[in-house]
């Protein structure tokens, strides 16, 4: 069997709604030189029937018992092949040259470590939103990752395979098996190993132009999970400082600002203004300095919890809230 050169790797997870689509939005790639590792995660629907239907031999179904996106992802990555690995979250799709421009990037620079692009958002549809993420591309420094995530999402990386391998670390409960992402966190697992990789291990990110992928915004969210976002923030900021202290020293209250205000505009996004604003309060308060650099979000978050306040909750969702997205 060739190895091929780009491994997609595909947690699954209940997600009968999109399961197609994600895999259709790999197949169509015009690179083509790719596996794609779907791990089954124990979900109970028929998500995995769906994409057996698939004939492709490109394709390789993992299973397991559930171990929660990032012990899924770890068996996907320690399943790949390839010296590149792509995340693809099975709920959101990819623009159909994605791994090329991708693939080519990491080709022509090879001190780059993360490869990322831009994303589109779309609605539960997979109707495009107003919005988008446009993250900072060039010049990225550990503050950047910290404060501003500019990787966005986890379908937005094709990572280096030795780059990643230098955040590999043994199970602590199974040590015969390796993690790259923290399998403690439920959320946040994400930024808890960009942060790792760049300040612990030096390695370079780098963004290309192009919104590349569809992250899709689903419906249905709590309050009450915002809360949960922002406790598991703190504890990746909290491994943060003990790994890395004077970039946590230099920027933690700069980054919690950022994450304040990020969870305020999703507050709003659920219809809770009142913690909404006590979330961008507080955000203003540690860390006024947002204002300036970066006034457009703040500005049209403030915008927002006047509105709806004032408006009402109908003409808030109605008018004002498709404009928000979940860009931080």
């Amino acid at each position: 069997m060739n190895t091929p050169r780009m491994s997609v790797v595909m947690p699954v997870y209940n997600v009968e709604a999109y399961i197609e689509e994600a895999i259709q939005s790999v197949l169509d790639q015009t690179f083509e030189d790719f596996e794609l590792i779907v791990v089954d995660d124990g979900g109970p629907d028929r998500s995995i029937a769906l994409a057996r239907a698939f004939s492709d031999p490109r394709i390789r179904i993992v299973s397991q018992a559930n171990r929660g996106l990032a012990g899924a992802r770890n068996t996907g990555i320690a399943e790949a092949r390839a010296a590149y690995i792509a995340l693809l979250d099975s709920d959101d799709r990819w623009h159909r040259d994605k791994l090329l421009h991708h693939y080519v990037h990491l080709q022509a620079n090879p001190h780059v470590g993360v490869s990322y692009a831009g994303s589109r958002m779309i609605d539960e549809t997979g109707k495009p939103m107003a919005v988008a993420m446009r993250p900072k591309l060039l010049n990225v420094s550990e503050r950047d990752i910290l404060c501003r995530n500019p990787v966005g999402n986890g379908s937005a990386p094709v990572l280096r395979r030795v780059a990643l391998d230098r955040a590999a670390f043994p199970h602590p409960d199974e040590p015969r098996r390796t993690c790259w992402f923290d399998e403690s966190f439920r959320q946040s697992e994400d930024i808890e190993l960009w942060v790792r990789l760049a300040a612990l291990h030096g390695v370079t990110f780098e963004g290309i132009e192009g919104l590349l992928t569809d992250y899709r915004i689903v419906g249905g969210a709590l309050s009450a999970n915002v809360v949960k976002q922002y406790l598991s923030w703190s504890r990746m900021l909290d491994i943060a400082r003990q790994n890395s202290p004077d970039l946590i020293a230099r920027h933690g209250d700069l980054a919690r600002a950022y994450q304040l205000r990020y969870l305020a505009r999703r507050s709003i996004q659920l219809g809770n203004e009142g913690l909404g604003k006590d979330l961008f309060d507080r955000a203003m308060a540690l860390a006024p300095r947002i204002w300036i650099e970066e006034p457009v979000k703040s500005v049209t978050t403030w915008a927002a919890i006047t509105f709806a306040r004032i408006a009402g909750p109908d003409a808030f969702r109605r008018i004002a809230r498709p404009f928000l997205g979940a860009a931080a």
